[in-house]
């Protein structure tokens, strides 16, 4: 290592008053977003779509911000500490990603549906057990990723905070989420993501280049560094591991397919990130957030190489484990390179990052229930009374918020919440992928296969994950991640479902109808007038 563990010692126990005053300083400033917000929110389409006003720019911040969550920038940087090589597949499988976005989903979602992915698949075909099924399986996919975010803030602030334990610092960030959904809406949501983007973009290009001036800029000198990483090993031997060789993490190379297979397929059936795409006021606006969001996604990534390696460098895997674990390893390399005001910037930029996923993740559940479930399965597409949608999609924020606070408090500080974000992609991509392309661009697609595919893609992931290395002493199932056996499985239940299911006229009639609409914006959702 480059730095003696003497020297590293040496950090303060005790956190500074600035770290507090920075954490404290963001959630006044979100405070006050969701304040403002609150007012503009009134009514359907101001609280769940921010009234279709958002530009493309600010819309493709809104996207990074709500995409580059604390797997991203905690986990990440964690996994490559950690495993080297293996830990940077999660950030090429996660960039890779938005070209599916970008190629199949953002402008025939945009023009075909309303609020929800459920809108376009109720489109053309029945739309109670479609929106029931995609209903439940978007709050599946965002509870599963909202505890990841969830462990990581509890990481964060036990770290920042030594006061605060952990299971303080998750219900402090669950209480938080939860007033910015309720109160201010897409809106607020939005623009707490754009704040993130621009501080979470700030804070890794400047800790980059921290840590590049330490090997002088030099490309060959820093990846010659991390080519002997010494850390203890199992039988307490120390032990000198090449980080630039795969097999550190998956040493099962189906391993690493089946990942790839759920990052590069389960964005685009990830519902938070669905939902944005609704905000804009047309599909060419849509297209042009997707360009600036893989821009700042892909700056992103390629900079988790320079913490996530420099982690493994300068700190060591065997500090990494005394000081918070895996997801530590961004905030303390900034607290050895710039010291105790870096480290609370760091931290802050963090913990501003959970917070706008969260928030994200949290309007993308209340939203699908009330709008699919409450009003239109329920209620066959009528509201009762007036406001009703928006009041029960406030109602569900606080029920999603709780139920993820106690999972995250059961589960604990120690799992990584890169690997917890990669199941929820593998869900995404099993159950909700599918279902949208046959419904996109399958002519005899029907509501039986649209169900069975929900239906095998949910049930399949979630029981593969349950039986996986992670969740069994003996597990029944060898891989960690589903993605490779469930996607296919989602596909096959989607498509032997239409074939099984009787035809549907009405739907094939509307076929033609959805494709003019998707490809060309006709009949599409307008912005509201300010």
């Amino acid at each position: 290592m480059s730095f003696s563990m003497s020297l590293i010692a040496q950090a303060p126990a005790q956190q500074s008053n600035v770290a507090l005053l920075m954490f404290l300083g963001f959630v006044a400033a979100t405070l006050v977003i969701t304040y403002f917000s609150a007012k503009k929110s009134t009514g359907s389409s101001a609280y769940f779509a921010a009234g279709r006003r958002i530009t493309g720019w600010q819309n493709g911040l809104a996207v990074a911000g709500d995409y580059m969550s604390a797997a991203s920038f905690l986990g990440i940087a964690g996994m490559i500490a950690f495993n080297g090589y293996d830990g940077f597949m999660y950030s090429v499988g996660f960039l890779v990603a938005y070209l599916t976005v970008l190629i199949i989903v953002a402008e025939p979602l945009r023009n075909a549906g309303k609020y929800t992915m459920a809108d376009v698949l109720a489109y053309r075909l029945k739309p109670r057990p479609v929106r029931a099924m995609a209903s439940l399986s978007t709050l599946t996919v965002s509870i599963f990723y909202m505890i990841a975010q969830m462990v990581g803030a509890g990481t964060l602030v036990r770290q920042l905070l030594p006061g605060v334990s952990y299971e303080m610092a998750v219900i402090g960030v669950g209480v938080l989420m939860v007033v910015y959904v309720v109160f201010g809406g897409m809106l607020a949501t939005t623009w707490v993501q754009i704040i993130k983007a621009v501080l979470l973009m700030s804070g890794s290009f400047f800790l980059s280049i921290l840590v590049m001036a330490k090997f002088d800029f030099s490309f060959t000198d820093f990846f010659r560094s991390i080519s002997a990483v010494t850390f203890t090993g199992a039988n307490g031997a120390p032990v000198t591991q090449n980080f630039l060789t795969p097999g550190l993490l998956f040493k099962n190379p189906l391993d690493q397919i089946s990942l790839g297979l759920a990052l590069v397929f389960g964005t685009a059936g990830l519902p938070h990130i669905l939902i944005r795409f609704y905000t804009v006021p047309d599909a060419k606006t849509a297209r042009a957030s997707v360009v600036w969001a893989m821009i700042l996604i892909g700056l992103f990534y390629i900079m988790t190489t320079f913490f996530g390696f420099g982690a493994a460098s300068l700190l060591g895997p065997d500090y990494l484990k005394l000081h918070g674990g895996t997801n530590m390893a961004a905030p303390e390399l900034a607290r050895l390179l710039g010291g105790e005001v870096f480290f609370a910037f760091i931290s802050a930029v963090a913990f501003a990052t959970i917070l706008a996923v969260v928030a994200g993740l949290t309007i993308s559940a209340s939203t699908s229930f009330a709008h699919d479930f409450f009003t239109n399965v329920i209620h066959h597409g009528k509201e009762q009374r007036p406001g009703e949608e928006v009041r029960v999609a406030r109602i569900t924020a606080f029920v999603v918020g709780a139920l993820a606070i106690i999972i995250a408090i059961v589960l604990g500080p120690s799992v990584n919440v890169a690997f917890l974000v990669g199941l929820a992609f593998a869900v995404a991509a099993s159950a909700n992928l599918p279902v949208i392309i046959f419904s996109l661009f399958w002519k005899r697609f029907n509501t039986t296969g649209a169900v069975c595919g929900l239906g095998v893609g949910l049930l399949s992931s979630i029981v593969l994950i349950l039986i996986s290395p992670d969740f069994m002493k003996e597990p029944l199932f060898p891989l960690k991640n589903p993605g490779i056996v469930s996607i296919p499985l989602g596909f096959l239940g989607a498509f032997l479902g239409a074939l099984i299911g009787r035809s549907e006229p009405d739907a094939e009639a509307k076929f033609a109808e959805l494709s003019v609409r998707a490809n060309t914006g006709l009949g599409a959702e307008k912005a509201v007038a300010d």
